[in-house]
């Protein structure tokens, strides 16, 4: 919305910055920043009076979780209300690919949130059926893989692109939506599956978000992509805007997540947010390097595929509990260990994801 500042500009004033994307940016992470701090603790106290006994505790869970009953759920409403407001005072609003991400984000914002509120008012994990939380999912990512193939370049439609490869596509054809769907939805999924601890999750999401949004500056930019022997698709810098106000929301967040958490993130941020960087991958024509970049979220997904997959055809399990991080709590590893160890994971993962940028 301030973008449009510029037009009191005469190219040489202080509404001249308002073209710069990369100051753009730095006033959306500071808004989302100021927000999760200014809303934080009131959505807290909001949230305890509302939800009572707050998020219930899986009876097979690690045993240290039970210390944990009483602690509100659906903190991921301050991630998201910081990460629209912010998106929205400070992007270009007449992008497309802004607007993408944003209905990607705010719909599996809606269906986390049913599925926490369906928990807390009946006090049990079971929340809304895995079969509809699926199908609203998929109807989601179809909408957007629609949408980002006709806001492409014709060239780059239905198009993946690989990674290290120089101007090597794979056109997908009629698997194009499929392939968005696994994407996005996966995503969405990986996320939720890893926002089992204190802290875990937020960090990897911050990181991820950072990484892509670089990606997203670069592929925008003709003479960046130039450089870099990536693919030039106009008009996604503008998501470096959304990706700094999820950094922004994301560290606000965290200063009520640190354990001990005073706040859970739910389903209603680990969907939105997964959603997101899945839609920003999809944008930005970085599905694989997203996989890279987003690796510690695939382990911990795949890490309940097998464990399921290996149960069901032996009855015997791989891991003592999945996903993964309840593996390592199995084995005594105490929390924080758990939680800083895989923001390193994510980190390393992170750099390499960037690292393919020029790797060609």
């Amino acid at each position: 919305m301030l973008y449009w500042l510029t037009a009191l500009s005469d190219g040489g004033d202080f509404f001249n910055l308002f073209r710069y994307i990369t100051f753009r940016a730095g006033g959306a992470f500071m808004t989302a920043l100021l927000f999760g701090f200014l809303f934080g603790k009131p959505l807290i106290n909001v949230l305890r009076r509302k939800q009572g006994k707050g998020q219930p505790i899986r009876d097979d869970g690690p045993e240290g979780h039970f210390t944990k009953a009483g602690t509100p759920t659906m903190g991921g409403l301050l991630i998201v209300g910081a990460l629209l407001t912010a998106t929205l005072i400070w992007a270009r609003l007449d992008n497309p690919f802004v607007w993408l991400v944003l209905f990607v984000t705010l719909s599996f914002a809606l269906i986390g949130f049913a599925d926490d509120y369906a928990k807390v008012s009946k006090q049990n994990t079971a929340g809304v059926s895995g079969k509809v939380r699926l199908l609203l999912g998929i109807i989601i990512a179809v909408i957007a893989a629609l949408c980002a193939r006709a806001f492409h370049p014709e060239a780059l439609q239905n198009q993946l692109a690989l990674p290290v490869f120089k101007d090597t596509l794979i056109n997908l054809g009629y698997f194009y939506v499929p392939f968005v769907i696994c994407v996005i939805v996966g995503s969405a999924n990986a996320v939720n599956l890893t926002d089992g601890l204190d802290g875990l999750a937020i960090m990897p999401v911050m990181i991820a978000a950072g990484t892509l949004g670089v990606i997203a500056y670069a592929v925008g930019r003709v003479d960046f992509t130039e450089y870099l022997d990536v693919h030039y698709v106009p008009g996604t810098g503008e998501i470096l805007i959304f990706a700094a106000a999820l950094f922004g929301g994301g560290l606000g967040f965290l200063w009520y997540n640190a354990p001990p958490a005073a706040v859970f993130m739910g389903d209603t941020g680990s969907l939105a947010l997964g959603g997101a960087l899945g839609a920003i991958a999809v944008v930005t024509k970085h599905e694989l390097v997203w996989a890279i970049v987003g690796g510690l979220f695939v382990l911990e997904a795949l890490s309940v595929i097998i464990q399921v997959l290996y149960f069901k055809r032996t009855g015997r399990r791989v891991f003592l509990m999945a996903p993964i991080h309840h593996h390592y709590e199995k084995k005594g590893w105490a929390e924080p260990t758990i939680v800083i160890r895989f923001w390193i994971i994510a980190l390393i993962l992170a750099m390499i994801g960037l690292a393919t940028l020029k790797v060609r």
